[in-house]
């Protein structure tokens, strides 16, 4: 092969490790059924294009065009099967035998008929059925679209790539020699396209499952709109927090994030663009806190950070105009639930934010009265310019906070 195609195929293979690795990291959240259907996919494609590349140490080339048939038919009925299992065809046990049925005949058939022809011709038919077969998807998928399945387009998108990537590799094994490098590249990108359409498609459908564990694990504490804790499980889990402090004194940073203008977004456009916002905040407010800060909604406009053993007052600082920083970003909001009329119903917002930080130590620190005093704060921070407040133990008043400090003591 040519340098250029080794390089086509090495992004190929790059994708499917990825999704390999996405699949078990899937596996690890026990998420086993978008485990399974992920490496399915990535492992039969990849070891469908390792054999059609000649990468197995078959020598016979006699040999080789038998085992080239074979898996090519039993390749083409597996990624068909999962095919039908994404686009939610297979949810009735009667439907899911009958269609691997179907396939297991199409396939051992398929077999028996190719060995009474030579290797390369077997070959060629078996090719011909798999291209049968992707045709057959693509019309299923199709079906799905007129149906209104939206996600059937990333479907269709998956298989017509499918298509253009066995074609190419049957030109590729059949040629018995060198071919064009842009036969090489066309194959390489059509099978990378294939897979990061099957892997789209894998997470948006199986996307529910990552959701259903969440609320498994919270129960009724998790909040659906924010994906984090409640506001009562959020205030039972500062409860438990200043009850160990007892046992175990310590400094607790505690950070409270209130968004100020969800009324006057309510007033305009509905309760749709109010969840929107929040959905949009505390995605943002996830991907900004540390892995040790825990976090959960704060009331119905607000969200409660804290931060456990906070000797240095001045991370929880910086982390306060971090998040003003990203949170007071804009974003395009939906204002209608109708998907039709989506593309004409938005809005653009920015979230008018207030965040008030303390530290809470002492035996007699008691959590009603931090959040109290952290919700205020938050509140009169929406008058500053910074829109963070520190409260000051020595006033016992509000201060803004201009500029991060590098450190700052209780």
């Amino acid at each position: 092969m040519d340098k250029l195609a080794y390089g086509f195929w090495g992004c190929y293979f790059g994708t499917t490790a990825l999704m390999l690795a996405g699949s078990a990291l899937a596996f690890a959240r026990s998420l086993h059924r978008v485990s399974l259907n992920a490496a399915l996919s990535a492992g039969a494609s990849g070891f469908f294009v390792l054999a059609f590349l000649g990468g197995l140490p078959i020598a016979d080339p006699a040999a080789q065009a038998r085992f080239l048939a074979h898996l090519a038919l039993g390749v083409s009925a597996l990624l068909a099967y999962l095919l039908f299992s994404i686009l939610g065809l297979l949810g009735r046990r009667q439907t899911r035998r009958r269609s691997m049925l179907a396939l297991t005949l199409l396939a051992l058939g398929g077999m028996a008929l190719g060995w009474l022809l030579p290797p390369v011709p077997s070959l060629a038919l078996s090719l011909g059925l798999a291209c049968v077969l992707a045709v057959v998807g693509l019309g299923t998928a199709l079906r799905s679209v007129y149906r209104g399945d939206r996600l059937a387009w990333t479907a269709v998108a998956g298989v017509f790539f499918m298509l253009v990537a066995i074609a190419g590799l049957g030109w590729i094994a059949l040629a018995g020699g060198p071919v064009p490098w842009p036969v090489h590249a066309l194959s390489a990108l059509a099978g990378t396209a294939y897979l990061v359409s099957m892997a789209s498609a894998l997470w948006v459908r199986y996307a529910y499952l990552i959701e259903l564990n969440e609320i498994m694990a919270h129960g009724p504490g998790h909040d659906p709109v924010t994906r984090m804790r409640s506001h009562t499980e959020t205030g039972q889990m500062m409860g438990d927090a200043f009850r160990r402090q007892q046992d175990e004194p310590s400094v607790m940073g505690v950070l409270v994030l209130t968004l100020g203008n969800l009324y006057a977004l309510e007033k305009l456009h509905g309760v749709a663009a109010v969840n929107h916002a929040l959905f949009v905040c505390a995605g943002r407010l996830r991907s900004m806190a540390p892995t040790h800060v825990e976090m959960g909604r704060f009331s119905g406009d607000g969200f409660l950070l804290l931060m456990r053993h906070c000797g240095d007052s001045g991370q929880l600082i910086r982390l306060a105009h971090r998040l003003v920083a990203q949170l007071s970003k804009s974003v395009i909001l939906n204002t209608s639930l109708d998907s039709g009329r989506r593309e004409n119903a938005q809005t653009r917002w920015r979230a008018d934010i207030g965040i008030g930080v303390l530290l809470a130590s002492g035996p007699g620190a008691k959590a009603s009265d931090a959040l109290a005093t952290a919700r205020a704060m938050s509140r009169t921070a929406m008058s500053y310019a910074s829109r963070v407040a520190w409260f000051d133990p020595a006033s016992s008043e509000a201060v803004e906070l201009t500029a991060p400090p590098a450190s700052r003591s209780r």
